[in-house]
């Protein structure tokens, strides 16, 4: 019955507006810099957190790790 309705028009688009580039904020401003900062200090500090609990010392850093051990069950 395609006879009977005619297909329906599409309307034509609204023309496209383009942004300003000069409102567009800096991606490199003092506020970002100082926050990038902050989160670096705040990350330094949690890793020498981190390194103070490792219980071993630097003399035993180039030995092998002993991880065989014989046991009763035939290993």
């Amino acid at each position: 019955m395609s006879f009977l309705f005619k297909a329906p028009s599409m309307p034509t688009p609204p023309p496209l507006e383009m942004p300003k580039t000069e409102d567009v904020p800096s991606a490199e401003d003092a506020a970002r810099k100082a926050e990038e900062a902050e989160n670096m200090r705040r990350r330094t500090r949690n890793r020498t957190g981190r390194r103070s609990t490792i219980l071993t010392t630097p003399e035993y850093e180039d030995t092998a790790a002993t991880t065989k051990q014989n046991t009763l069950l035939g290993g």
